[in-house]
């Protein structure tokens, strides 16, 4: 076909970052609707960062391609900018999955009584934080590389 398999990963993590991250936030504000939320919150903790990780390393591949085409050094800055967002990003998203499975474990626990008073109220405050910094580098990530294809740079 191709092809190249970064704009393919791209649209599932542009989708499925944004759906961990109110998810998340939902299930960690909102325990009311946690039986609800509780499995697919489960699912996209898994798949949202193996999916920002397969985008990130399938962008690092097209970047190599970018660079040995000689392309100005204004459009490798913009490039590589775009490259430091979705490295920020990856790691938010590991960050966002691995704090979800944990609130979760946690909610789901009968020995939570076991954890500090604390823990449950600092996996909530660190969940919503993490929801709130994978939006925004979601947004700058995503916004700098649609730059970079609708503008015609690439």
């Amino acid at each position: 076909m191709g092809l190249p398999l970064h704009p393919l990963a791209v649209h599932a993590a542009v989708v499925l970052i944004p759906l961990l991250a109110l998810g998340a936030a939902g299930y960690a504000m909102l325990p009311r609707f946690r039986p609800q939320l509780g499995w697919v919150v489960w699912v996209l903790a898994v798949v949202t960062p193996l999916m920002a990780i397969v985008a990130r390393e399938s962008g690092e591949s097209l970047q190599e391609v970018v660079t040995e085409k000689h392309y100005p050094s204004s459009v490798l800055h913009k490039v590589a900018q775009h490259a430091d967002y979705a490295d920020t990003l990856q790691l938010l998203s590991l960050g966002l999955g691995i704090t979800t499975i944990l609130l979760l474990l946690q909610v789901r626990s009968k020995r939570g009584a076991r954890m500090p008073r604390w823990a449950p109220a600092a996996l909530v405050v660190v969940v919503v934080g993490l929801s709130g910094l994978n939006l925004v580098y979601s947004y700058l990530a995503g916004d700098s590389g649609a730059k970079l294809v609708w503008t015609g740079v690439l």
